[in-house]
């Protein structure tokens, strides 16, 4: 039971009413296997730099991640700088510095290639493309992908999407790729293209899930402060794909749990800056978070 992850680890530089930090550890490969190392074995494949501390790596290693697969090039680490003003749930880009990553080409290692469940981060589809041709015979493919994407390379990511079992969007970005406005006339143009299931990340409004004729909705887990929404999506990720990973079949009643197994994860990301928050995470406190969500999700009929 594992799974492999491709994607970015980046050097992230992070502005928010809470705080200031400067070149910490972030990208979609290190949120995700940071929350799915909770659930499952992670593997990762990414790119960096001769610039990155290798002290970064003892929070992988303490939580069992596999990082073997992580390339290290010639020249500085994939950067980003933002900044979260009044609205906490959108950033705004100061300064994207591609670097290595600009020429990232992910090649798996020999024992990667028997990987049954795969997260494929919101990387250049034609790159999730060639992931996907190195691999044998995978039983769970889960993609997720950005606006940039759907802008830049719509029939690319049209292609991979119909390669893959779950997508993850957000709301903006569902509309955005089918041009359609209302969610559900969206969802429903993007399960003709192939996956089974679409989840929806709503950011403070929480998660929707589509599969057949289910839809499951669960709200985001209310926070008293949220101080670094950066990664919430990628944790999300990590949380769903990493229960999903021990099942040994994809039934509703399981999607519906990682749906929520994603909101926790997710939940706990944005309480520190970084991956501070999955630091001194337990089980312990998943497990209360679950409680809590479910007793915040319930009701009886009268």
């Amino acid at each position: 039971m594992s799974v492999l992850v491709v994607g970015s680890v980046a050097l992230d530089t992070v502005k928010t009413p809470f705080g200031f930090q400067r070149e910490v550890l972030g990208g979609s490969a290190t949120y995700f296997s940071m929350a799915a190392s909770f659930f499952t074995k992670v593997k990762v494949v990414a790119v960096i730099g001769t610039d990155f501390d290798e002290n970064h790596f003892k929070l992988f290693k303490k939580r069992g991640v596999d990082w073997s697969g992580i390339e290290r090039k010639p020249g500085k680490s994939f950067r980003w700088e933002g900044e979260y003003r009044d609205d906490i749930n959108t950033a705004i880009t100061k300064k994207t510095s591609l670097n290595v990553f600009r020429e990232f080409d992910p090649v798996l290692p020999g024992k990667y290639r028997g990987s049954r469940t795969v997260f494929l981060a919101n990387i250049d589809p034609d790159l999730q493309m060639k992931v996907l041709g190195q691999i044998r015979l995978p039983k769970l493919v889960v993609c997720d992908t950005m606006n940039f994407w759907i802008e830049n390379k719509s029939d690319s990511l049209r292609k991979m999407i119909s390669h893959v079992d779950i997508l993850l969007m957000n709301d903006g970005e569902v509309r955005q790729f089918t041009g359609e406005a209302n969610l559900f006339k969206a969802v429903r143009a993007v399960l003709k293209l192939g996956p089974r299931t679409v989840v929806v990340k709503r950011g403070e409004f929480g998660a929707m899930m589509f599969h057949g004729n289910t839809i499951f909705a669960v709200p985001a887990f209310p926070l008293d402060r949220a101080v670094d929404p950066t990664g919430a999506g990628d944790s999300f990720a990590g949380g769903f794909v990493g229960y999903l990973s021990g099942k040994k079949a994809l039934t509703v009643d399981h999607l519906r749990q990682a749906v929520v197994f994603g909101s926790v994860m997710a939940s706990f990301a944005v309480q520190g800056f970084s991956i501070d928050s999955f630091r001194t995470l337990t089980h312990e406190k998943i497990r209360e978070r679950y409680r809590q969500f479910k007793e915040l999700t319930s009701f009886r009929s009268l």
